[in-house]
């Protein structure tokens, strides 16, 4: 048993653990991470096979310029939803504190200001997008033969967007309160919709009509609407301290010092996303110079690369809810614990998809080209230089979610800036010239590399323990210095770790 000076009595208004909120600052670190991260690598790994699915049914069923038309249009999906993913993290960390502290009245407010902020961001966003959409596919240089494809495709995408983001906030809230599970089981609706309604929609099967490239993106926007407003009738019936009922509507009007944090915390992790999705884009627009085969080839090893990232990414969400719960508890011990065991599962986890794609690869390429495709062997040139990167990106990532946790969002900002900006985009821009497309896949291990260092160098002596989130955010606890005797729980993970 824990003693009771390591976890204090629960405080008068806290919110009720069990079925729709979860204690994270307890029990052996190792177990508690992996099966919080299992739901939530299920999730992404949902959302790969649904993008791997869409991508099979427009390769085979419209061409491989409509596969790079989906290509083009994705990478700017993924831009605008990394508008969203710093708003939605932050609300996710701001909750997790709140519930680290038992602090249910803080966790209602966050949700409620959240809720009206992204119900304009999202509008704002969905409106300008549909407007923009020829003048962004030119600024990428999508080749002349996709370009329509990708009008067609990228403009119900935007129509889409607002479900879209409202789904990203309430998965990411849900985690915040320590449920990675409900999430998983809608996105794995939302998947299997999405995927079913792909054929019929794109070819028009039954009375359907046949809606080409654009059937794909409509399959999302028919799946993303319908289970988000499933998600909520369920979170409603659950009694979540995320659903706001009729005596809680005055938390819609913006709490001023949840807005800080939203915009002051938000905006830098929303520019980490920007910074990566923006350098897709400008790394495509090099891609796109070589044809559409490359193109098609790029679009297919992209869809590998979705696979090899999803262990650490699950990792770094789940790090930074579980150890935001631990800072609202003031349990610092268990934050550099929770980072120990993220890195080290991060490297296996991601190690182990790029061998099993290096030995079946020829043949997974093949879902997404035809077998006497010229793109095939493009492809596959491309992942010898790239798909290794990824292993030390995973660490990275992990160390990110692990420091934005007590608030520290800007280091890594400027990390991932540096790796993609400074050293990725510069080095193809340079090299190209006398290397060609040779210099845009080196680039990829060489950013992972110098985003996986500077990571390294920024949590051993960067300053984010000191952090804070936001000014109302909970103390919790005192932060544990070191001397407090250890939680058993932890003394026996460790010893299980050791030899």
């Amino acid at each position: 048993m824990n003693s009771t000076s390591d976890h204090p009595p629960k405080a008068s208004g806290a919110p009720a653990k069990g079925r729709t909120v979860q204690d994270l600052t307890t029990g052996p670190i190792g177990r508690t991470l992996i099966l919080f991260a299992l739901p939530v690598m299920g999730s992404n790994i949902l959302q790969s096979l649904n993008g791997s699915a869409n991508a099979i049914w427009v390769s085979h069923a419209l061409g491989e310029e409509a596969l790079a038309a989906t290509s083009n249009a994705n990478n700017v999906m993924f831009l605008m939803l990394g508008a969203v993913f710093g708003v939605s993290m932050s609300a996710n960390l701001m909750i997790a504190q709140a519930v680290g502290a038992n602090d249910r009245n803080l966790a209602k407010k966050v949700v409620g200001t959240s809720t009206s902020f992204f119900l304009m961001l999202s509008l704002g966003v969905g409106a300008a997008g549909w407007l923009l959409t020829p003048g962004i596919l030119t600024a990428m240089g999508a080749p002349g033969d996709a370009r329509q494809q990708a009008i067609d495709y990228l403009r119900v995408i935007f129509l889409a967007m607002p479900f879209m983001y409202f789904f990203s906030f309430v998965m990411m809230a849900q985690r915040g309160t320590g449920d990675s599970r409900t999430p998983f089981w809608f996105s794995l609706f939302a998947v299997a919709l999405d995927v079913a309604l792909n054929p019929v929609l794109i070819m028009g099967i039954g009375p359907a009509p046949r809606l080409g490239v654009a059937g794909s993106a409509t399959a999302t926007l028919i799946s993303q609407s319908l289970t988000l407003g499933l998600m909520l009738v369920h979170l409603y019936r659950q009694g979540s301290v995320l659903v706001l009922r009729p005596a809680d509507w005055p938390l819609l009007k913006p709490d001023l010092s949840v807005v800080r944090a939203l915009v002051f915390k938000g905006l830098p992790m929303a520019m980490q996303m920007l910074v990566v999705s923006g350098a897709a884009v400008v790394m495509i627009s090099f891609v796109n110079r070589y044809g559409s085969h490359t193109a098609a080839a790029y679009g297919a090893a992209i869809q590998l690369w979705t696979y090899v990232q999803m262990p650490a990414m699950a990792l770094g969400a789940a790090v930074s809810s579980m150890a935001a719960q631990n800072v609202g508890a003031g349990r610092m011990d268990r934050v550099d614990k929770v980072a120990h065991s993220g890195v080290a599962y991060a490297l296996v986890f991601t190690a182990a998809p790029v061998l099993a794609i290096y030995a079946v690869e020829p043949w997974i390429l093949r879902l997404f080209l035809p077998a006497t495709s010229p793109s095939l062997p493009i492809a596959m040139h491309i992942n010898a230089f790239a798909l290794w990167g990824f292993i030390p990106l995973g660490a990275a990532f992990v160390l990110f979610g692990v420091v934005r946790a007590t608030g520290a969002v800007v280091a890594p900002l400027v990390i991932l800036f540096i790796s993609m900006w400074l050293v990725r985009i510069p080095f193809t821009g340079y090299f190209q010239q006398t290397m060609g497309a040779e210099a845009v896949w080196w680039s990829f291990p060489m950013g992972s590399a110098v985003s996986c260092a500077l990571a390294l160098a920024y949590y051993r002596w960067g300053g984010w323990r000191k952090a804070r989130l936001m000014e109302t955010a909970p103390h919790g606890q005192a932060a544990d210095t070191g001397m407090a005797p250890p939680d058993m729980d932890d003394e026996a993970a460790l010893a299980r770790r050791e030899p």
